[in-house]
C-alpha cells in the first residue's frame, strides 16, 4: 500500500474517534439533564462551551501546525482531548460540566486543521478533495457508531462510564500515530522515490514558504467568504452533533431506540455525502477546472440541504420530519469535504491556519446554535421553530459560494514592487 494511504488510515481514525467523543454527550444528553436535573437552556451551555474554546483555539493550534508539524500538534490535541473526555463522566454539576467541556474544547481545537496540514504535505492537489472526504466521512461514521456504542454503555454501566471508555480509545491513537507517522513523506523510511516524486512534483506549494503576513486573512475578500459560509454552515451542523437526540425524544417524541436509529441515520446519510462530495469535486475539478470543481458542489449541497431542514420543520409527521433530517445531513455534507479542500488550495503551506481561522468562525456558529437553540425552546415550548432559523442560514451559505474563488491563492510573503507592498494581495 501506498504510504499516502497508509497516512489517509491514521486520518481516517483519527477522525471516527473525534467524532465519537464529540456525539457521546449528545446521545446521553437526556439521561445528563434527568440525572444533574439540569434545563435545556443549561444543558446548551455546557454544549456551547465546547464550541466557544474550540473556536478561540483552532487558529493558535493551526497555525502551530504549520510551525512545529502537525506529528507532535495532533499527539498533544488527542492525548488533551482525551483526558477532558474522560473527566466529563466525572462532573456532578452545571459549573463543573461547563468548565470542563471548555477545556475539552481547547484540547480538540486544530485536529482539522491539522489533518489538513497532512494532507497538504502528503497529497497531490488532484487528490486532495477525496482525502478530505475520506477523513470527514471517517467523522460521520464516528457520529453514526456513537449511538450504537455510547447508548448500550450508558444502559449497562451508567452515562459516565462511556466517557471513559472514549478516552482510553483517543489515548491508544495518541500513541500509534507518534510512534509511525513523519510530518514531511521525505522523512519517512520506505516510501519509494516514485511515490516522493508523484507527491512532490503535483503539490500546488513549495514546503520552504514560510511567510506569514496576517493581512492576507484580514483583507482577503475572498477568505471572509468562505468563513462566512462555514460560519452559517456549522449552525446547521451543530443541530445533529448536539440537539438531534434531544429534538428527536423530547420534540418528536421517539422513544430511546427509535431516538438511537434516527440519531444513527443522518450520520450514516452524512458519510455518503462527504465521500460524494470530495470525489465529485475532483472529478469536476479535472473536468471544469478549480473553481467550478469546488464551488458548484458547495453551492448545490447547502441549497438543497436548506430546503430539506425547511420542508423537515414543516412536517407533522414525526417519521417524515427524522428521515428528511437524514437526507438534509446528506446535502449539506456534500459541502463539507469541499470547503476543507478550498483551504489547502488558497493556503498552500499555510493550509493549518487558513482551515484553523474557517473552522473557528465556523464553531462561532456552533457556539451560538448551541446556547439559542436551548433558550428558544425553554421560551417558546416549539422544537421546529430553530429549524426555520437553520434552514435560513444554510440557505446563505450556499449563495456565498458564487463569491468563494479556490483559484486565488493567499499570499503570504511581502514582495516589493514600486515601494508597495503585494503579499496581501490575492486577487
Amino acid at each position: 500500500m501506498l504510504y499516502r494511504y497508509r497516512v489517509l488510515i491514521f486520518l481516517f481514525s483519527l477522525s471516527m474517534i473525534t467524532y465519537l467523543d464529540r456525539v457521546c454527550i449528545s446521545v446521553v444528553g437526556k439521561r445528563m439533564k434527568d440525572d444533574l436535573d439540569l434545563t435545556n437552556e443549561q444543558f446548551g451551555w455546557i454544549l456551547g462551551a465546547f464550541s466557544l474554546a474550540y473556536a478561540l483555539f483552532e487558529v493558535p493550534t493551526g497555525a502551530m501546525g504549520d510551525r512545529v508539524g502537525p506529528r507532535r500538534v495532533l499527539l498533544r490535541v488527542v492525548l488533551w482531548w482525551s483526558l477532558f473526555t474522560a473527566l466529563t463522566g466525572v462532573a456532578s454539576g452545571l459549573v463543573m460540566l461547563v468548565v470542563i467541556r471548555f477545556l475539552f474544547g481547547m484540547g480538540e481545537a486544530g485536529a482539522y486543521p491539522n489533518s489538513s496540514i497532512v494532507i497538504a504535505r502528503w497529497f497531490p492537489a488532484v487528490e486532495t478533495g477525496r482525502a478530505q472526504a475520506f477523513i470527514w466521512g471517517a467523522g460521520r461514521l464516528g457520529g453514526a457508531l456513537a449511538p450504537l456504542v455510547v447508548i448500550p454503555l450508558a444502559a449497562s454501566l451508567g452515562w459516565r462510564a462511556s466517557f471513559w471508555v472514549m478516552g482510553l480509545i483517543g489515548v491508544v491513537w495518541a500513541v500509534v500515530w507518534y510512534w509511525w507517522f513523519r510530518d514531511f513523506p521525505v522523512e519517512k523510511k520506505g516510501i519509494t522515490e516514485k511515490e516522493l516524486s508523484y507527491i512532490q512534483d503535483n503539490r500546488r506549494f513549495r514546503s520552504h514558504e514560510h511567510g506569514l503576513a496576517w493581512g492576507a486573512l484580514l483583507r482577503s475578500r475572498n477568505l471572509w467568504a468562505l468563513v462566512l459560509m462555514f460560519h452559517f454552515y456549522m449552525y446547521g451542523a451543530y443541530f445533529f452533533y448536539s440537539w438531534l437526540p434531544i429534538y428527536l425524544q423530547e420534540g418528536r417524541q421517539f422513544t430511546e431506540r427509535e431516538m438511537q436509529f434516527f440519531t444513527t441515520l443522518p450520520f450514516i446519510s452524512g458519510a455518503i455525502g462527504c465521500f460524494m462530495g470530495g470525489f465529485v469535486s475532483d472529478w469536476l475539478v479535472k473536468r471544469f477546472g478549480l473553481r467550478v470543481g469546488r464551488a458548484s458542489v458547495g453551492m448545490v449541497g447547502m441549497g438543497l440541504s436548506s430546503l430539506v431542514m425547511w420542508a423537515s420543520a414543516l412536517s407533522e409527521n414525526n417519521l417524515t420530519a427524522a428521515y428528511l433530517l437524514s437526507v438534509g445531513m446528506l446535502f449539506k455534507d456534500l459541502t463539507l469535504p469541499v470547503s476543507f479542500a478550498v483551504c489547502v488550495d488558497i493556503g498552500k503551506s499555510r493550509a493549518g491556519t487558513v482551515a484553523g481561522t474557517m473552522n473557528m468562525i465556523g464553531q462561532l456558529g456552533g457556539f451560538f446554535l448551541a446556547v439559542f437553540f436551548g433558550r428558544i425552546v425553554d421560551l417558546s415550548g416549539n422544537y421546529n421553530f430553530p429549524l426555520y432559523i437553520i434552514g435560513t442560514l444554510l440557505g446563505f451559505s450556499s449563495l456565498l459560494w458564487l463569491v468563494i474563488d479556490p483559484t486565488k491563492e493567499l499570499n503570504w510573503g511581502y514582495e516589493r514592487k514600486g515601494g508597495v507592498d503585494t503579499g496581501l494581495l490575492d486577487g
